[in-house]
């Protein structure tokens, strides 16, 4: 199965939604957590729904995780068929905090090639 990362700001965290599966009779959760970068054409903004599923992950999601922050988001994306349509969703398994880093200030790099390129020398070339 493939996995793909995305880096971006976490935008907004989408209402949780809940049941209980007719199957187990087991209570579940899943929410829905919306990242924004500029990874678009020409630099637009590119928007992501991820969703986590599972009681434990989404009451994790938004006690580690805030608006605003940087995250790298590792994910899966799959596809559920009910009564013959697909719905296709970005199952988000692990949220990494990234650093926000700091530009680095831009230099002039000076490199002594030991010859004097504007010096003439016979025979045309300095080398």
């Amino acid at each position: 199965m493939s996995e793909f990362k995305v880096k971006g700001k976490i935008k907004a965290f989408l209402e949780v939604q809940s049941g209980v599966s007719q199957a187990t009779q087991k209570e579940w959760k899943k929410q829905t957590f919306i990242v924004t970068n500029k990874d678009g054409y020409q630099g637009a903004e590119q928007l992501y729904p991820f969703e986590v599923f599972g009681v434990e992950k989404v009451d994790n999601l938004t006690k580690y995780n805030k608006v605003g922050q940087e995250v790298e988001v590792s994910f899966r994306i799959g596809c559920n068929e009910w009564k013959d349509k697909y719905y296709t969703s970005l199952n988000a398994w692990r949220i990494d905090k990234v650093a926000e880093s700091e530009t680095p200030e831009p230099y002039d790099v000076q490199v002594d090639t030991g010859v004097n390129l504007n010096q003439e020398v016979d025979g045309g070339l300095p080398f």
